[in-house]
């Protein structure tokens, strides 16, 4: 019974099947990881929704950042962005229905028998393991209560930048759900750079990809991720990158996790401009 986690396939829902097909997943047998962005700018977004969220307890997906932005367009919180293709999945049928689902996906998960850890962008070097599920249990409990509207009206932003346990209120959370869907870049004592979104060697210095700073607290997990179709490939240990680029024109990438054997299909370009 083999699990494969899959790096953010962004409604590119002809290629997430043709990379089922590849590693010969059954529904019956196998289990998948979705590390986040689901959907939103590729074309098929209603689809790839419904098709994870029917996969029932099969499937376990992370909420990623362009997951978040949907959910909050669709409760009227924040409007479609140019780049943006949810229209078909804004006017379907069972949108309350798609969005209650997302909404009550975790943005942690941890599996006790393999030991990996699965999110959708970093952790800041103050985090260990035990820390990281208790703030992302926070948000989640929020996401799945009648505040969720409060919360979604009062998430964008990049402050507070850096963790500080007496954070409270919108600005905890908002901390929280900014390392979880969006973080690539930190300092050493935990401040985020959320706008540097190119491969490493970019950035300004002193920041660094956040699995690289010195004595992080989460350096005895394995993390798998996904949200940085820029950053190729590492060696740095305990990380496994799953975003390849397939919404670019790369590859939608998939890791068995029994063994950290990857598989991946190439995506054709043009697929999205």
């Amino acid at each position: 019974m083999p699990t494969y986690a899959i790096g953010d396939v962004q409604g590119c829902y002809k290629q997430l099947r043709k990379l089922l097909r590849h590693i010969d997943f059954h529904p019956g047998r196998d289990r998948l990881w979705f590390a986040g962005d689901l959907i939103n700018r590729g074309p098929k977004s209603l689809d790839t929704l419904r098709f994870i969220r029917d996969l029932g307890d099969r499937a376990v997906a992370v909420l990623g950042n362009h997951d978040l932005h949907v959910l909050a367009v669709a409760h009227g919180f924040s409007t479609p962005k140019r780049k943006d293709r949810i229209g078909k999945l804004l006017k379907a049928p069972d949108l309350d229905e798609l969005m209650h689902w997302l909404r009550h996906r975790p943005l942690l998960h941890h599996d006790e028998t393999s030991g990996m850890t699965m999110i959708h962008a970093g952790l800041p070097p103050q985090w260990d393991l035990a820390l990281a599920r208790r703030c992302a249990a926070e948000v989640e409990t929020v996401l799945r209560s009648d505040a969720v509207d409060d919360f979604l009206a009062n998430m964008y932003g990049d402050e507070p930048d850096i963790w500080d346990a007496s954070l409270r209120g919108h600005d905890r959370l908002r901390f929280i759900v900014n390392c979880f869907t969006r973080l690539r870049y930190c300092d050493k004592h935990g401040r985020l750079l959320l706008s540097a979104k190119g491969a490493p060697g970019n950035q300004p210095k002193p920041f660094k990809p956040w699995f690289k700073i010195k004595k992080r607290r989460s350096a005895d997990m394995q993390i798998v991720f996904g949200h940085w179709s820029t950053l190729g490939k590492t060696d740095a240990p305990g990380v496994w990158p799953l975003d390849t680029g397939c919404l670019w024109g790369g590859r939608l990438t998939a890791l068995r996790i029994e063994d950290r054997r990857r598989f991946s299909i190439g995506c054709p370009d043009g697929l999205y401009r």
